[in-house]
């Protein structure tokens, strides 16, 4: 049997962001065990979609989720990026809801799926 996921490198990426959004792109690498290079095109491909906004604080960058941002997928367009990122979410976690101040903790490479699926 082939290995896949059902969350892609952007949607992990994201989940990343949402748990830690001062996260680096070292620590995105890591967790997701792509190269750095990667991880900068998947955050480029967020921001440029409108899903993510990147703001500069001293030498690092911080990341604010559009949660009220809709899904790109045809099967489920009424559905937005914060209601998604509820269901990915611990118990622990705030909101994500349109309006709701939320910041998740650090990014963990346990908390996420393998991208081979472990």
């Amino acid at each position: 049997m082939g290995k896949w996921t059902f969350l892609t490198n952007h949607a992990r990426a994201l989940v990343c962001i949402a748990r830690d959004p001062g996260v680096r792109l070292r620590d995105i690498a890591a967790t997701l065990e792509i190269t750095e290079r990667s991880a900068y095109a998947i955050v480029t491909d967020l921001s440029e979609e409108g899903y993510i906004v990147k703001q500069r604080e001293g030498r690092r960058n911080r990341y604010h989720i559009q949660a009220d941002a809709p899904l790109r997928e045809s099967v489920v367009q009424k559905r937005t990026i914060g209601e998604v990122l509820d269901l990915l979410a611990e118990a622990s976690v705030p909101d994500l809801r349109a309006g709701s101040a939320y910041e998740w903790h650090a990014c963990e490479p346990q908390g996420l799926p393998a991208a081979d699926g472990r």
